[in-house]
């Protein structure tokens, strides 16, 4: 009566071991990893299968590393360009209060009386001025003078030629009483929000972030956008920090919005934690965050098949030597999936220099005596399920039987 029992269950263990979707997993097996891609640079191909979606799979040697490099995400210097000339010079504007200031010669002119001999100097004040919203400010005799847009000396140049046949020997000097025009915004993420005005010797953008009270978050987590003129750039603030040529000069209108973004990667698999990671400094190394993810689980893990999960750009692609033509063509980004070998002890150290980027998947792969593993629970637990409801079986025919005889019930057996 047990043959056939053996015989189904040796069927069933055969189907399960030659299908292992059956069996309890974290994710996908290596194998269909490397088999659905849609192109690969490995060692050994294998035969290639159309996945659901379109992807390149490639082992990470120093030859891919190579090509793998931060794609940042914008250049205030290639935006804007970087002031090479200097400071941009401070020009008047609507809004602006100033203040004129005329000279003459001698006692006796247009603005000096005659008796102004006791006088320290022979000059006038005249008051105070808004720059009105055409953009002209009023001088006697002079008239209307076009302010806004010109710088000072300008305005003075103008000034003193509208005056030279009526005054004696006129100079100007026109000031800034207050600057409503030549300022920059900086708002966001810092600790003294504010309109700011610009000094004449020129502020960078780090300037104006220091005037407005520095950063509320720590560097690798701040970004700065510059908006001017119609048009925006963004940057990583560690970006400016360490290029220079970042760090432009600001002018006036400018708005500079400072934002807090918390780069994180996610871990699964056979790791010894899995979620999402946070990146806690600037960069983070794939070892580093197999590290914050627990590392490999000796009873689990199959050292030879870490995976990363990201876009990665076209152009960085073909560079390694993967067949973009077989990808969208409007697509700029592309799927990609690296695979690290830490069996390979130089695998550790392309790990070290792997820099891992935000929302990337770490993937670790069970190893196949895994799947072995938890096939022979599987099994187990269907063996000693049947055996019983076996044992059951008999149990309860047994006193069945008795039962009957002490009945006089004849049961067929």
């Amino acid at each position: 009566m047990d043959i056939p029992f053996f015989r189904i269950l040796l069927m069933c263990s055969t189907a399960m071991v030659a299908g292992c979707e059956t069996l309890p997993r974290s994710g996908p097996d290596h194998g269909a990893i490397q088999a659905q891609a849609t192109d690969s640079i490995v060692e050994k191909t294998g035969d290639a299968q159309r996945s659901a979606m379109a992807y390149a799979f490639l082992d990470l040697t120093p030859h891919v590393l190579s090509y793998v490099k931060d794609p940042g995400i914008g250049s205030l210097n290639r935006s804007f360009g970087g002031g090479r000339g200097g400071a941009p010079e401070i020009l008047v504007g609507v809004g602006d209060v100033i203040q004129v200031t005329i000279f003459e010669s001698a006692a006796g002119g247009l603005f000096i009386p005659a008796d102004a001999g006791s006088r320290p100097g022979n000059f006038v004040n005249l008051p105070q001025q808004t720059v009105d919203k055409r953009g002209y400010i009023s001088v006697p005799y002079a008239g209307q003078i076009l302010a806004a847009g010109r710088s000072l000396p300008q305005i003075q140049t103008e000034i003193e030629a509208k005056l030279a046949n009526r005054a004696i020997e006129p100079q100007a000097v026109v000031a800034f009483i207050e600057r409503n025009a030549t300022s920059a915004a900086v708002v966001g993420e810092v600790n003294a929000p504010n309109k700011l005005d610009i000094n004449e010797s020129g502020d960078r953008i780090l300037d104006l972030i220091s005037r407005a009270g520095g950063l509320k978050y720590p560097g690798y987590e701040s970004f700065i956008t510059l908006q001017r003129g119609g048009r925006s750039a963004k940057v990583y603030f560690n970006a400016i920090i360490a290029n220079p040529q970042e760090n432009i000069y600001v002018a006036p209108g400018d708005t500079l919005y400072v934002d807090r973004e918390q780069r994180s990667f996610q871990a699964f698999g056979a790791s010894g934690l899995s979620g999402e990671f946070k990146f806690d400094q600037e960069e983070l190394t794939l070892a580093q965050g197999v590290g914050k993810a627990g590392g490999l689980l000796d009873s689990r893990a199959d050292p030879g098949q870490v995976f990363v999960y990201r876009l990665e750009s076209r152009t960085a692609l073909e560079e390694m030597g993967i067949d973009s033509t077989r990808f969208d063509p409007s697509a700029k980004q592309i799927p990609t999936i690296y695979r690290t070998n830490f069996r390979d002890p130089s695998g550790y150290f392309l790990a070290q220099k792997f820099k891992l980027r935000s929302e990337d998947i770490v993937y670790i792969s069970n190893a196949d005596s895994v799947e072995l593993v938890k096939f022979l629970t599987v099994l187990n637990s269907v063996t000693s399920t049947v055996s019983g409801v076996s044992g059951d079986a008999r149990f309860t025919r047994n006193h069945a039987v008795s039962l009957s005889k002490g009945f006089n019930v004849t049961l067929d057996e």
